[in-house]
């Protein structure tokens, strides 16, 4: 019961930080449950569930703040989608799940110690719709695989391209990683039918982290310090799979 409450509060801390900056906070869940030593068959699934409820209420707060452009959505999701479904059907050998994983949390740090360094405001290009659906197959197949939304990916591809501001950035990335998600789980549930049972704790400390982070993101950015410390986590926990 101890680990069930320590890791509830660790994905609390994910789907808040996380969610306000449009993203779900799988690959945070990912790291939380790295340090806890659970199996990836369990990891991959409850990840991706998390990952719907938070993107959902994600998406909605962003939306409803006027942030969400659906020509910098649809071009990335309708290829996405397809191969989100295929990357959740497949199945890893446990080494090969970690190592991928790791380098997913690195990325990921990676971006989040650029990110606070940088207030991205400047007038939105365009999005090539062959290129984004292209991008979009890619990080879908990679996303379904993993057990994340692709919004570690997407975001960082949309704001280096000047594709969009911060805030638009986030509400695109929120759906896409809602539908990445339902379509990735939908995958994986061919081979696997069932969940942890502590999910209903990890499912409620979710969702309140991401009411709070969502509601706090869609009116303000996230402070540096919160992108440092979570950036630092990620580095622990990819270095943790890729090491161990």
């Amino acid at each position: 019961m101890d680990d069930i409450i320590f890791l509830s509060i660790l994905i609390f801390a994910a789907g808040l930080l996380y969610s306000s900056v449009g993203h779900a906070g799988a690959s945070g869940y990912l790291a939380a449950m790295a340090l806890f030593g659970l199996a990836p068959e369990v990891m991959k699934p409850t990840a991706l569930t998390l990952n719907i409820l938070v993107a959902t209420i994600a998406t909605f707060q962003f939306y409803r703040s006027g942030f969400f452009s659906w020509d910098k959505f649809w071009p990335f999701a309708v290829s996405s989608i397809p191969f989100a479904f295929i990357g959740g059907a497949m199945s890893l050998q446990s080494n090969t799940y970690k190592q991928i994983v790791g380098l997913v949390l690195l990325f990921a740090a990676c971006h989040f110690f650029r990110q606070r360094r940088t207030e991205i405001t400047h007038m939105s290009k365009p999005v090539p719709v062959p290129l984004a659906m292209i991008s979009g197959a890619g990080i879908g197949l990679l996303s379904g695989t993993v057990g994340v939304g692709g919004g570690i990916f997407l975001t960082p591809l949309i704001l280096l391209m000047g594709w969009a501001g911060t805030k638009q950035t986030a509400a695109v990335s929120a759906a896409f990683i809602l539908l990445n998600s339902i379509a990735g789980l939908a995958g994986h549930m061919i081979s696997v039918k069932s969940l942890p049972s502590e999910i209903y704790f990890w499912a409620f400390a979710a969702m309140l982290g991401g009411i709070i982070g969502s509601g706090f993101g869609s009116r303000r950015f996230s402070n540096a310090t919160l992108y440092s410390l979570l950036a630092v986590v990620l580095v622990i926990a990819g270095v943790k799979f890729i090491l161990v």
